[in-house]
């Protein structure tokens, strides 16, 4: 997995940069087809913003938070996230059950 971390107006310091990677561990253990994640975040008047974009196989997930606190975002951005990947290993999961379940025409 590539995983780039960027900052808009902000310095990504190694203690934000390692509470990202802690937190984005969470994701990869529900769902380990991740090929790429990118994670910007941004610093906008009073407004943090952490936004991730997940690259797996067949479909990119992107997800954004906003908050008053950066750690708070990148927690709200990690829940949305887990949810997201989670919904769509269950759709691939579905998905792969049904094609067995067709009946073959004689």
């Amino acid at each position: 997995m590539n995983l780039q971390i960027s900052g808009h107006h902000l310095e990504v310091t190694p203690a934000i940069r390692e509470y990202v990677t802690g937190k984005l561990d969470r994701v990869i253990r529900h769902f380990d087809n991740v090929i790429d994640v990118s994670v910007i975040l941004s610093v906008e008047k009073l407004k943090q913003k952490a936004e991730v974009t997940v690259h797996v196989r067949g479909k990119d997930i992107f997800v954004e938070s906003e908050d008053t606190d950066l750690y708070a975002a990148v927690d709200s951005l990690i829940d949305k996230l887990d949810r997201q990947i989670i919904k769509h290993k269950q759709k691939i999961q579905d998905h792969h059950r049904d094609e067995k379940n067709i009946p073959v025409a004689e």
